[in-house]
């Protein structure tokens, strides 16, 4: 690559952009749209939150990179009490603007570059590429990263639970890939925003000390309030875990003025502070998810994996864009599964995040 290449030369094309003739399709259904395409959150924001936000209105100064003493006492007593992890300290939380910014930058943020490997699931949110091309590093895919060269490689992206499959880690398979990466001085990245959402299986952190002992080092895990809390138009996500590497990302993200606004820090304490708003909220989920499941496996749709985070994997086996057509003809959105790799050709993501209205009229449609 030159040197005078531009950024947006070195990435993929947006891929959502293909779909939107599928969308025009499924938009002129009579009775409108079910669009299950995009996890974006349909919910109110909890009203505590909204309370806290505007309490914060009047912010006139400039917010600091590492959050206020408060933000970071909700950050390392959440990590405790909903992780289990232990010894947390303020040097080992950082905000961020967003997850989504944190996934795309870090490689470059981190130092990696030409000659660098990135590695994350074969079947993965897309920024975790775009993440390793904005570097000029190289991009692997792995289905177990234990079967990985280490040679040069010096980031492992964990997503559990997956985006898109909903697959769970068990708390051995993540010991086990802790301690390989930990022999091979590789950094690990624990993407677990869904973390919240376990149906049938509880998802773990690497934080957790079933997973990696009494130490954090070599992990860092990722989380966000945009599921848990509605809060995605707030942008407030968190990392978490070894302060050595928090340390320098805190000194060059302040050079960079990458701080979250005052009055979302004060929401985001009262986000973390409240479990009663995720029960609710995770209880609006799961009935939309049973009502879709039983829905779509009625309709002849197998459902891979799934046992957590606000998607149904799904498949009719048969290419992911032929069943986009067909619910789209039903005036349904889905998301196809090559968006997240090759390996999804065949399958389609069916989001969660739509109203109990609408997903009531998909149930209906598909019956």
């Amino acid at each position: 690559m030159s040197a005078t290449e531009a950024p947006a030369d070195r990435l993929p094309t947006f891929p959502w952009d293909k779909l939107e003739p599928y969308k025009a399709t499924a938009a002129a259904h009579p009775d409108g749209i079910v669009d299950l395409s995009v996890g974006t959150p349909v919910d109110p924001v909890p009203e505590l939150i909204q309370k806290a936000l505007i309490a914060a209105a009047d912010s006139p100064g400039y917010p600091t990179v590492w959050g206020t003493p408060q933000l970071r006492d909700a950050l390392t007593h959440w990590c405790e009490r909903r992780l289990g992890a232990r010894g947390m300290t303020h040097r080992g939380v950082l905000p961020v603007v967003g997850s989504k910014e944190l996934v795309a930058w870090l490689p470059t943020q981190l130092g990696l570059g030409p000659g660098d490997r990135i590695a994350y699931p074969r079947l993965a949110y897309p920024t975790y590429e775009v993440g390793a091309r904005l570097a000029r590093a190289e991009a692997v895919t792995y289905d177990d990263p234990r079967d990985l060269d280490p040679t040069d490689l010096k980031l492992l992206w964990l997503n559990s639970p997956s985006n898109p499959t909903g697959r769970v880690l068990s708390r051995g398979e993540l010991a086990d890939i802790v301690a390989w990466a930990r022999a091979h001085g590789v950094l690990v990245f624990s993407d677990e925003c869904y973390i919240e959402l376990g149906w049938e299986s509880e998802p773990v952190s690497v934080l957790h000390p079933d997973v990696c002992g009494d130490s954090h080092q070599g992990l860092v895990a990722v989380h966000s309030l945009s599921k848990r809390s509605n809060l995605a138009g707030y942008r407030a996500a968190f990392i978490a875990g070894d302060e050595a590497v928090l340390g320098p990302l805190l000194q060059l993200r302040k050079h960079g003025g990458m701080m979250t606004s005052a009055p979302t820090q004060a929401a985001a304490v009262a986000a973390l502070s409240d479990d009663t708003h995720v029960a609710e909220q995770r209880a609006r989920y799961r009935a939309r998810r049973t009502a879709l499941r039983t829905a779509l496996e009625a309709h002849g749709f197998r459902i891979d994996h799934s046992e957590a985070s606000l998607y149904l994997w799904a498949t009719r086996g048969e290419p992911c864009w032929d069943t986009v057509a067909h619910l789209a003809s039903l005036g349904i959105l889905a998301a196809p599964g090559d968006f997240y790799g090759e390996a999804g050709a065949q399958h389609v993501r069916i989001a969660l995040t739509a109203t109990d209205e609408r997903v009531a009229a998909a149930v209906a449609r598909l019956a």
